[in-house]
């Protein structure tokens, strides 16, 4: 058998990670994010009122309080536009455009983008961060994390920094990317900075298709038991989705077969 160090080297994760004990919550509430995570999966758009509104035909006396607060818990917001589409950092002058509207990408290292999302568990659930680039589609990292921090999406970002620098670096305006520390580190990178509009998770369409792609072909079908179970699992998915998994918007090539291809 392959010691524990052995293997989080050979996969290139921190050793913590594996000792990760998932978020616990009570079993009633869990089959509720169970149910919202498959429906936000389908329809992203559906908000605190319409998912409240589908778990009451399927039989769930539920209230929207209760569904927002377990919404809240996995990181979920529906998509739809909404005021305020810029957020400060640290202060008020600092905001940040988004770059991508009608950007003609041609080359891997253009743009990467960034997101979390909830990962369920048979016994409770942790949260996924990856980097994506755009053009070739190839998962450049990825953190696992029982926890909505700053660190793990750090971690994820150093990771990808050691395969380039983008020119552009997207990703919503959740407080994990809004944070000083990451904004500091993408400044230092050279790369330039873009967000999506508040709300508006499809500016970020690519790696959307990504966690849907995860959820279907992975998670759903795999049910993972722990946490360590679970990070072998996406890492043996990613290994597949990037080097065996041909795109047809890709001219079916593999996203690494197009992303080193084109260096």
């Amino acid at each position: 058998m392959i010691p524990i160090s052995r293997q989080c080297e050979l996969f290139g994760l921190a050793r913590s990670s594996f000792y990760y004990e998932p978020a616990v919550v009570d079993e009633y509430n869990l089959l509720l994010m169970r149910l919202i995570d498959e429906q936000y999966t389908q329809t992203p758009f559906y908000g605190i009122r319409r998912m409240t509104a589908c778990l009451r035909a399927i039989g769930h006396k539920v209230s929207r309080k209760r569904i927002r607060r377990l919404m809240r818990l996995m990181g979920l917001e529906a998509i739809y536009p909404k005021p305020n589409l810029s957020r400060a950092v640290a202060n008020e002058s600092v905001k940040y455009p988004y770059l991508l509207k009608g950007l003609v990408i041609q080359k891997p290292n253009h743009v990467w983008s960034t997101d979390i999302t909830y990962i369920r568990l048979k016994q409770g659930f942790v949260y996924l961060v990856a980097v994506i680039d755009w053009f070739s589609r190839y998962v450049l990292s990825y953190e696992v994390s029982n926890s909505l921090d700053t660190c793990f999406c750090l971690s994820a970002l150093e990771k990808a920094f050691q395969k380039g620098v983008p020119k552009i670096f997207n990703s919503d305006q959740g407080s994990q990317f809004t944070n000083p520390s990451f904004i500091r580190s993408l400044e230092t990178s050279g790369a330039r900075i873009s967000w999506d509009g508040r709300g508006r998770a499809m500016d970020n369409i690519f790696i959307e298709r990504l966690w849907r792609s995860v959820k279907y072909e992975e998670v759903y079908l795999k049910d993972y038991a722990t946490v360590p179970e679970a990070i072998n699992g996406i890492d043996r998915y990613f290994q597949f989705y990037n080097t065996r998994r041909p795109h047809q918007s890709l001219g079916y090539k593999t996203p690494e077969q197009v992303f080193f291809s084109h260096k």
